[in-house]
Order: structure tokens, then sequence, then C-alpha cells
């Protein structure tokens, strides 16, 4: 059998986030929320989770957040990394997600859309104490639990349009988008039409309006 050919870049994945999230939150002293934001909004975070050679390999976790900071311009003084000789909960909390998101193939804002990341650090104790499987079942279960609204109904509020102005705009029936948001249609098995037209409206892509978009 062929050998899937992120395999090949995993555990060079693992240490660039692990020091990437050491990095960032322990010696630049960003909070989780900052970081979440930075990662949402990078134009380098599809490259970073389809595990592109050029990224993961390519670089180190410091030379990551650097790449962050510059993209946006961040207002971020960069600091030399401090040796330790014992691994942080940030660094944990990088080594934990690239587990989780490798293995289970979830899009990182599909994770922080329902968990977010100053709560998964609350795992650190007692997780970082077992085996990495552990955290991943848990935690897969607790996001598959954790009630939450449509993405379709998010990306309609942070446009500040009702569900009748976003069916005027769009070309969707108000009904269609009434159970959409409801839950009660599967708005996965849309028409691509009506997913692009309320993209269109919502500025987003398509795959941001499905409920478990597939990351490979």
């Amino acid at each position: 059998m062929k050998k899937d050919y992120r395999e090949l870049y995993f555990s060079d994945y693992i240490n660039l986030l692990s020091n990437a999230f050491d990095y960032a939150l322990t010696d630049l002293k960003l909070s989780p929320d900052e970081f979440e934001d930075m990662l949402l909004t990078s134009d380098y975070l599809e490259l970073l989770e389809s595990l592109n050679p050029g990224i993961v390999s390519g670089e180190s976790g410091v030379e990551f957040v650097y790449k962050l900071i510059d993209e946006k311009n961040y207002l971020i003084e960069k600091v030399e990394r401090e040796f330790r000789e014992y691994r942080t909960s940030a660094f944990w909390l990088g080594y934990a997600l690239a587990n989780y998101q490798f293995i289970k193939r979830k899009r990182f804002r599909d994770i922080f859309y329902r968990i977010h990341l100053k709560d998964i650090l609350k795992m650190y104790n007692p997780y970082h104490t077992m085996d990495i499987t552990c955290f991943i079942d848990d935690f897969d279960k607790m996001w598959m639990e954790t009630d939450s609204k449509s993405k379709l109904k998010y990306y309609r509020e942070v446009n500040e349009l009702s569900q009748s102005e976003l069916a005027n705009l769009s070309g969707v029936s108000l009904r269609s988008i009434q159970l959409y948001e409801q839950k009660v249609n599967d708005i996965d098995k849309a028409q691509a039409n009506t997913l692009y037209k309320l993209a269109v409206v919502l500025h987003c892509k398509i795959d941001d309006l499905l409920e478990s978009p597939e990351l490979y």
C-alpha cells in the first residue's frame, strides 16, 4: 500500500507546531485568543493544514511565527527564544493539536469554531501526563458534543444580516435558509450553486459554510 505523503512530514509538523505555540505563548507572551486569531486569519493556514513541505519542513516554529507576524504587520516585538530544559504547557498545546488535527483531519477553523485555544489549554492537566491517544479520543468526543450554532447563522450574524436580507441578496429562499440554520436540512448536501450564492454574499468560502468539510 502506498504511503500517504503526509506521513513523511508528520514528525516535522509536530515539531513545528509545538515550538511555534511555545514561542508565541511563552516567549512573546501572546494570549491564546491572540495567537488563535493570527492563525485563523493567515493565508498560510491551508498550507500548514495540508502539511506543505515548504512550511512544515522548511522552517522552524519560531520562523513560522515570524511569518505570521510579518504577514499582517502585527506590532509584536520579535524576541530571542529562551532556552528551557522543560516542556511548557504551550508546547504541549501545539503538540496535542497537531496530533488531533492530523488524525481527525479537521480544519483549525472548524476546531476553534467549537472549542477555543484557551479552553484546550485548560486540558493540560491531566492530559500532558497521558498518552496522546487519550487526549485525541476525549477531545473528539467533547468537540462532537459541543453545541454550536450553524456555520450559516454564524457568518450571517458576522455580516449583520437578517435571514430575510440574506435571502434577498443571495436569491436563496428564506425557508431554505431557516432550515439550514436550524440544521433540519443538511447544508453539506446543498447544491453547489446554492452554496456559492450564499458564500458570495457572506464573504466567505463555500467550505466555511459546511458543517463537516473534508480537509483532504
